[in-house]
């Protein structure tokens, strides 16, 4: 059968999403059921003083407004030999005061002060004072599962080449359609897409709101990169390119504050997307050679992830011109079009399916935003294509060793479980 490059290029921007969609289930799927399911909680001596020396890094600014509620629950950790270095990067609210005042109550707590510099800098002078063998990471607004912190010192002690552990962020603003949106977001995509990338064996991302780290390993990679848009993608590809290994645990809970406005969402997004297009243009050398082959399939996701964002925009643009300027000639493929719609609208059911099946161990509230998140595809295909599109050339454009210093977007009103 000949295809036009019309029909072809259609079929790729149907056929992709379906392809991805089936490999998350499946990976989501192998990975809840072959290790997930039978994990068992880390030995209650592991959570003693007998355990390797845990320092929690927190960098804030301007975090006045959430960051006594942040380090309330850290201290509440039940793991016991650990210590709290909160960084005030150059806030210019109260944080400061705020945590000189508490370091005066708790002596768990170190601040260290230092000017606005972004969140890389912070995290690097933070580890400089640190006395920890493990780091873990935290946002100045981020409220930590109590448990969390054994769940990922677990992978440290079973594996040495294990360099770091990205935890399960949990959407904790729902006061509007997108905040309950995002649930299933961090459910159906993201949840299963860092379930299936442990399946092939390199995660594309830590989640830089609730990490740890090996702190051996971030040594060995030079620290954070001062100067990349997104500090968690940049050490995920330093670690795993120079051979440690970057695990996902799901029970290492984390309720995170998340844009609920369209503008800070999109702001948001579109960071994140320029800090994948930086991570590929600097690494993308030695990711391609032979030793690290292993890292190709997350090249290759990459690479149509990108493709399929132009492609689609593409057939926007075609489709807007053909019935504008009524162009002559064929316009979509109707047939592929119409072929495509049922099984896509299937793969999608069956994601939030299983998503919600496998998360509702962690959140019991998340089925109050099922309504909400079957809307959420459409508006994942347009943010997506939207960010991408902008980013890479952001990407391009962007001097090395420019400094990377980003404010926080919009926060809407936090749900609480009643």
């Amino acid at each position: 059968m000949n295809l036009s490059p019309m029909e072809l290029l259609t079929l790729f921007t149907l056929v992709y999403p379906c392809l991805m969609a089936t490999i998350w289930i499946s990976g989501g799927l192998y990975y809840y059921f072959h290790w997930e399911i039978r994990q068992p909680a880390p030995p209650r001596e592991l959570l003693t003083r007998r355990g390797p020396r845990v320092s929690v890094l927190v960098p804030c600014f301007n975090e006045g407004a959430n960051i006594s509620e942040t380090l309330a629950h850290l201290l509440r950790q039940n793991y016991r030999n650990l210590e709290i270095v909160a960084i005030n990067d150059g806030s210019q609210d109260d944080t400061g005061a705020r945590l000189d005042a508490l370091a005066r109550r708790h002596t768990r707590l170190k601040v260290l002060h230092q000017a606005n510099q972004g969140k890389a800098s912070a995290m690097n002078h933070g580890l400089s004072q640190a006395s920890g063998d493990i780091i873990v990471g935290i946002d100045g607004d981020a409220v930590l599962d109590y448990d969390a912190v054994g769940w990922m010192v677990a992978h440290f002690i079973a594996g040495d080449r294990v360099g770091a552990v990205t935890g399960n962020p949990r959407v904790r603003t729902r006061s509007t359609a997108i905040g309950k949106i995002q649930t299933g977001e961090f459910s159906s995509i993201i949840g299963l897409i860092k379930r299936a990338q442990r399946i092939y064996g390199m995660v594309f991302t830590i989640s830089g709101v609730i990490c740890a780290f090996r702190r051996r390993a971030v040594e060995d990679v030079g620290g954070w990169s001062t100067d990349m848009i997104t500090e968690d993608i940049d050490i995920s590809w330093k670690l795993q390119l120079n051979g440690w290994q970057v695990r996902y645990e799901p029970h290492a809970l984390c309720w995170v504050l998340m844009p609920e406005t369209l503008r800070g969402l999109f702001r948001q997004r579109l960071r994140w997307a320029q800090g994948g297009a930086e991570a590929f243009l600097r690494y993308a050398t030695s990711a391609f050679t032979w030793r690290n082959r292993r890292f190709w399939p997350l090249l290759a996701e990459y690479l149509l992830s990108v493709t399929w964002c132009y492609s689609l925009l593409g057939l926007m643009i075609f489709w807007l011109m053909h019935q504008t300027l009524a162009l002559s000639g064929e316009g979509l493929p109707s047939a592929l079009l119409t072929m495509a719609a049922g099984p896509m609208l299937i793969l999608c059911l069956c994601q939030f399916a299983v998503s919600f099946l496998i998360d509702s161990r962690y959140d019991n509230n998340m089925r109050d935003c099922l309504f909400w998140c079957i809307w959420y595809p459409f508006a994942y295909w347009l943010l997506n294509l939207s960010t991408v599109v902008l980013a890479v050339p952001k990407a391009m454009r962007r001097r090395r060793g420019q400094p990377a210093i980003w404010r926080s977007p919009d926060r809407g009103e936090v749900f609480r479980d009643s």
